[in-house]
């Protein structure tokens, strides 16, 4: 029971990204959101337009599923159109986005405002990355990689795998 005498209900979240791949703080903002939430729906967006993806959605879903044990409090999922369509299949009434930058806050801000309104049940969470992992995005990982430097730091083994595989190093 909630403190105002309401039933609980359950809080079921999503936090969607191309995760392109799936980096530390992807990670991070998974793990830290999981004791906030009932369920977490991980959503890979499968995006037909953006030709500059390294991973087949699957193939993002399938290191996510390497790198985190599914349980009953996460889902993994790929998904297309509207996050706010996706998200009343499940019953999900929050979104989880990360921010790494003052500059990230902006478009999140505009993106939680048109979700809000496209479902007004729709609610974002902001979470700050941790310092360590604010400089880290996928599309540095994956031009270190190319270059064939390590990215062990960046990224768990099952991702590092994977990229020196496509580029073949």
């Amino acid at each position: 029971m909630y403190c105002n005498g309401m039933s609980e209900k359950r809080r079921i979240a999503v936090y969607p990204g191309s995760f392109d791949p799936p980096t530390y703080g992807h990670v991070d903002i998974i793990k830290r959101s999981l004791p906030l939430f009932d369920k977490v729906i991980i959503a890979v967006l499968e995006n037909p337009s953006k030709t500059t993806a390294l991973f087949t959605p699957n193939e993002r879903v399938n290191m996510l599923k390497e790198i985190l044990t599914e349980t009953n409090e996460t889902k993994l999922i790929t998904f297309k159109g509207l996050l706010v369509d996706c998200m009343s299949n499940f019953g999900a009434n929050v979104i989880i986005r990360g921010l790494r930058f003052v500059s990230d806050f902006e478009y999140e801000m505009q993106m939680a405002l048109m979700n809000h309104s496209l479902d007004a049940r729709v609610e974002t969470v902001f979470m700050v990355a941790r310092p360590e992992r604010t400089f880290v995005s996928s599309s540095l990982v994956k031009e270190v990689a190319k270059l064939g430097r390590d990215i062990s730091p960046f990224v768990p083994p099952p991702v590092a795998k994977a990229l020196k595989e496509k580029f073949a190093i």
